[in-house]
């Protein structure tokens, strides 16, 4: 096939792209918040709820994050957060990962506490972007009334968007979401006997 043959059928099939996406564009008219679920077992799901923090404040939108589970070790999240844009509503649980507690009233009422922070953000239209890192583990191993949760996420303001992330969580959350995307396991450095990095994992 000639060079310009090639120009012609590369020109043809993106133009075909940009109808598709274009109307796909215009379809979508609904303006308001959305719940966002990152699950699966891969790396990745915290990073990208990060991410989107980011994106936030990049704009000048008021931005809460609520940490669940996370170990007492710091992270270059929080301290960037911490250090650079003290403005953000960041509140972590900070009991250390369940498996490391093994306590279970204790965490139970550690996360009844960091939910009570969470149902503030979740009723405070000024914030345009809520993070609720590695919650669906309080749902998984029931810390936290499910339909309390559910609740609380479907009344919040109708402006306002709500990432959750972690493995699991069940039905309910799945559904309730707008978006759910799944992060697969392929290969783990971990696994090869390789450290968490720092700037990296953590």
């Amino acid at each position: 096939m000639s060079d310009e043959r090639k120009q012609a059928k590369h020109k043809k099939s993106m133009a075909k792209q940009k109808e598709n996406v274009d109307a796909n564009i215009e379809a979508a008219d609904i303006e308001r918040g959305v719940c966002i679920l990152l699950t699966g077992d891969g790396k990745g799901k915290s990073s990208s709820a990060f991410g989107m923090a980011m994106r936030s404040l990049g704009y000048g939108y008021k931005v809460g994050i609520v940490q669940f589970i996370k170990g007492v070790q710091l992270s270059g999240e929080e301290i960037f957060i911490r250090d650079k844009h003290p403005e953000v509503y960041f509140h972590q649980m900070a009991t250390g990962f369940t498996w490391d507690t093994q306590d279970r009233s204790a965490d139970t009422a550690a996360a009844e506490a960091t939910w009570l922070h969470v149902e503030k953000l979740l009723q405070d239209e000024s914030y345009h972007l809520v993070v609720l890192d590695e919650l669906t583990y309080m749902l998984a191993y029931s810390y936290l009334d499910e339909e309390r949760v559910l609740s609380a996420i479907r009344q919040r303001p109708y402006e306002q968007s709500v990432v959750i992330t972690g493995r699991g969580g069940g039905k309910g959350i799945r559904e309730l979401a707008d978006t759910v995307s799944e992060i697969n396991d392929q290969k783990h450095a971990f696994r090869a006997g390789v450290k968490a990095r720092k700037g990296v994992d953590y």
